[in-house]
């Protein structure tokens, strides 16, 4: 009985049980030439150990151009919306990709593509 329960305990506190974050939505303005970037993610924060902590946005080569901290987790805000401003986007740069964080699953693999106006 012992070692069911350890193996049940391990399962329920398992990374891989726990989903990633997911971006949602995107809108991007352009103002004076930099960007400004909502992003709405939605993940099942359960508290301080389970959390969408971060998005960033990318070009498509994979190269950071900005990067939005959350700084606490939002259990009862879901899904939420953070905006960034201020980003410069390198000339040529036509679509972006914009992924989301959390504390247990990392970068998560469904990041969205953004065409930029």
């Amino acid at each position: 009985m012992i070692k069911r329960s350890i193996v049940f305990f391990f399962l329920l506190t398992s990374p891989a049980a726990a989903d990633p974050a997911v971006v949602q939505n995107v809108s991007v303005q352009r103002s004076d030439g930099t960007f400004t970037f909502n992003v709405t993610i939605r993940h099942s924060d359960t508290g301080w150990e389970d959390y969408a902590d971060s998005w960033r946005i990318k070009d498509m080569d994979g190269n950071i151009l900005g990067q939005r901290a959350l700084a606490h987790p939002h259990v009862n805000e879901q899904p939420l919306t953070r905006s960034l401003s201020g980003v410069r986007i390198p000339d040529g740069v036509d679509r972006v990709l914009i992924e989301a964080h959390d504390t247990v699953n990392g970068w998560a693999s469904g990041e969205k593509v953004v065409i930029l106006p």
